[in-house]
């Protein structure tokens, strides 16, 4: 299969895409990139569009603070005057002034720069562009991200971001190597998780962890669907091969990641929905390409579908069938939608 970076781009290249490529192939060696992510929407959606550095670190500190305040290891490196600045915020050491007199001169060194950069070359479309011409630093918010917003469930972008961020927060937080690290789905609170010294430590929701990765859309039907629990057509985590199966399955984990997705309620449980009936083999080959999509990022997701489905594709292929193959000897019938939108991976 073609790396998965890029089947995500170029595959279906709209700008909610190329957005997601950022937040979820971009290189992970701090979480400045979840802050400045989540201060553009937050910014953006107030129209603003000559934002000053001064400005922007109003938000951007606010952000790392808070997740500071739980998972105090934000980067890989062993020290930033940036970071050290919100731990003394939080810990009441400077004031708010203080704070962002150094998130200004400290806290964009790399991230403005890099931002738009998945895997060693900038994407081609800009939702900013730097202006450092004048006195006073500053970042212009081009079209693109304001037709970001006007997205149906644009919602969804800061919730991904958030799940994102918590994800990779996780693994730098445990100090153990990746290989070792894997994340579980809780069913009863449809939240992942991961046992640290034999203690859960919840991690991020599965809908947001996992929303951008099908581009926002219904696995099935891709219709649009909606992570945010304020909207009543909230789309539900469905098992791809029905959980009912598990206990025929005992060498299975049905409850893993390679076996979760989006969908709308319609396609889940409405009328001729899915329930517990096995997915057509087109859906087979889809959900192996949105498990490649989870493999092309990184922290922690990837090593987790690779340690329950394979460590090479041919692997992986292999274990779906597999897996198929059991489900449909027990289940007999095999279930499919109509789309009701053009595929979109």
């Amino acid at each position: 299969m073609t790396d998965g970076t890029e089947v995500f781009k170029e595959q279906y290249p709209s700008l909610d895409s190329y957005w997601r490529s950022i937040i979820l192939f971009g290189r992970n060696v701090a979480s400045y990139k979840f802050a400045l992510a989540k201060s553009l929407l937050e910014i953006a959606s107030t129209g603003k569009t000559h934002v000053t550095l001064e400005e922007l670190s109003v938000p951007y500190s606010k952000y790392l603070c808070e997740h500071i305040a739980k998972a105090p290891k934000q980067s890989t490196s062993q020290s930033s005057v940036f970071l050290d600045a919100c731990k003394e915020f939080n810990d009441g050491k400077i004031n708010r002034t203080q704070l962002i007199n150094i998130t200004t001169a400290k806290g964009f060194k790399y991230v403005i720069d890099a931002f738009h950069v998945v895997d060693h070359s900038a994407i081609p479309v800009e939702f900013y562009t730097k202006d450092y011409s004048s006195g006073k630093k500053q970042i212009i918010l081009t079209n693109e991200i304001f037709k970001l917003l006007k997205l149906p469930f644009a919602e969804n972008f800061a919730i991904e971001t958030e799940s994102r961020w918590k994800l990779v927060e996780t693994a730098w937080a445990l100090k153990i190597s990746r290989n070792l690290l894997n994340v579980h789905y809780d069913e009863s609170s449809q939240m992942f998780f991961v046992d640290s010294n034999f203690q859960r430590k919840d991690v991020t929701s599965a809908r947001g962890a996992l929303n951008g990765y099908q581009k926002g859309k219904c696995f099935y039907c891709f219709d649009d669907i909606t992570v945010s629990d304020d909207n009543n057509n909230m789309c539900d985590v469905n098992h791809f091969f029905p959980r009912m199966l598990q206990p025929l399955f005992p060498d299975i984990n049905l409850d893993g990641i390679w076996n979760l997705v989006l969908s709308c309620p319609k396609c889940s449980r409405g009328k001729n929905g899915k329930f517990a009936l096995v997915p057509a083999t087109k859906y087979l080959n889809r959900l192996h390409r949105r498990n490649e999509f989870l493999i092309s990022s990184h922290h922690p997701l990837r090593e987790t579908i690779i340690n329950q489905t394979g460590k090479t594709e041919a692997e992986r292929e292999s274990f779906l069938a597999s897996v198929d193959q059991r489900a449909i000897d027990f289940l007999m019938h095999r279930w499919e939608t109509p789309a009701v939108a053009p595929a979109t991976f």
